[in-house]
């Protein structure tokens, strides 16, 4: 074990091209800030996208994202690389309890507010019991393996992109024909940059793809009249510097129930954080698995607490960290500070108004697809085996209790699509593997 909480950083030497930069290894402070500035390039696209889906203010979603990440640093005592942003796993449970409509603020986003604390309240509570087993010298990542395999995890990832598949369908029709002409246009930039590009610009390919694509909105809608402008009149009028829209949670049990079940979701996220760290840098993580979901479920509360989205370690980072190979925390703590340096701005948070809703109906159908895919892809990298049956049951009724949205009603209490995917999984998992054995 460590002999201090927080390592001592050391200078590394990156004299050698492609050299490995340790979590406790430190660069040059023009380089550190170099980085940092990079990562937050990298998160931006998704962070930015996932408020605007579900009627958050950008801007405290971005603040609350430095934020998260300063407190995950806090927790795992700076050990692990990461970036917390927003979580696309709440997406589909706040739309369904708030009942939002996809335009403008949710009026309704109190409600989405104290559900998205409960599931971080729940998700600190398994982070704690990891880190009193790993504490006690047992393998606190065991049994969370054990509950939940890569087939149970795969079903659930997979099941919140198609359980939000109505809602981008939807999106990218809009309310004429020059609107779902300019998601499908959407939809082609992002894939024309995933597939013709590389480098960093490959990895950006939201961000990238969002700019593109409201640029050929802004010639066509502006330039030629053809659908609705872009209105920038409220980019010039807002400050450089401000607070951005703060608000209050209001905790009602029937929302608590749709989206606390996301807190297994984001258990699963943060393992596969910490194991693609591990693999990477060539240290045992487990050990602070515990103190990573404490982290993460602390900052998730914290944000929800004023108005920002359930937040999450974020894959997008982890691919700037394997181009780099610069793995050394202290590039996350600067990428924080300048998180919440944005997230004062409401001069940024109009401009990301200004985002027309066909280019985020397109940007829904690639995400939301992304997020399922990314189910496939947890079966195929861990070689998931469907020629045995209780995998295969496992998997086909995960899918459909989600896709279908199968409700649950216990009184007052109700446990919407992805909440009963996910708990099902994990117990039908459970019991066919009991059966098998008997």
């Amino acid at each position: 074990m460590p002999n201090s909480y927080f390592p001592r950083w050391r200078l590394a030497d990156d004299t050698q091209p492609g050299a490995l930069i340790a979590p406790d290894e430190r660069l040059s402070w023009p380089k550190n800030i170099a980085m940092g500035a990079q990562h937050v390039v990298a998160m931006f696209g998704s962070t930015v996208l996932a408020p605007l889906l579900m009627g958050f203010d950008p801007n405290v979603a971005i603040l609350m994202s430095g934020v998260g990440t300063l407190i995950f640093f806090l927790f795992v005592g700076g050990r692990v690389p990461s970036y917390l942003g927003s979580s696309f796993a709440f997406i589909g449970g706040v739309i369904a309890v708030t009942g939002y409509a996809g335009s403008g603020p949710n009026p309704n986003i109190g409600v989405a507010l104290g559900a998205i604390i409960a599931c971080g309240l729940a998700y600190t509570l398994i982070g704690l019991l990891v880190w009193a087993a790993n504490a006690r010298g047992g393998a606190g990542a065991n049994w969370v393996e054990a509950l939940m395999p890569p087939v149970v995890t795969g079903a659930v990832v997979a099941v919140i992109g198609l359980n939000l598949a109505p809602i981008a369908a939807k999106g990218a029709m809009g309310a004429s024909g020059f609107d779902a002409s300019m998601a499908i246009v959407t939809i082609l930039c992002v894939g024309g940059i995933a597939v013709f590009t590389r480098g960093m610009v490959q990895r950006l390919l939201i961000l990238v793809g969002l700019i593109l694509s409201c640029l050929i909105y802004a010639v066509l809608a502006n330039g030629l009249g053809l659908g609705k402008p872009m209105d920038f009149s409220g980019v010039a009028a807002a400050p450089w510097f401000g607070l951005p829209r703060f608000a209050a949670p209001v905790f009602k049990a029937q929302a608590m129930g749709l989206i606390v079940p996301v807190a297994i979701i984001l258990v699963a996220e943060n393992l596969g954080h910490l194991k693609a760290v591990s693999a990477m840098t060539g240290r045992d993580m487990d050990r602070y698995l515990g103190r990573a979901f404490v982290g993460d479920g602390v900052a998730t509360m914290v944000s929800g607490a004023v108005g920002g989205t359930g937040v999450t370690t974020y894959a997008e980072n982890i691919g700037v960290m394997a181009v780099t190979r610069i793995y050394s925390t202290l590039v996350f703590v600067l990428a924080a500070l300048i998180a919440i340096v944005l997230g004062f701005s409401p001069k940024f948070g109009a401009l990301i108004q200004t985002i027309p809703g066909p280019v985020l109906g397109g940007m829904s159908v690639v995400v939301f697809g992304l997020i399922a895919i990314a189910g496939a892809r947890i079966w195929v990298v861990n070689q998931v085996d469907f020629s045995e049956n209780r995998n295969l049951i496992v998997a086909a009724v995960t899918l459909v209790l989600g896709a279908g949205d199968f409700t649950v009603k216990l009184g007052d209490f109700t446990l919407g699509g992805i909440g009963t995917a996910t708990f099902g999984a994990i117990i039908l998992y459970a019991i066919l593997g009991r059966k098998r054995r008997a």
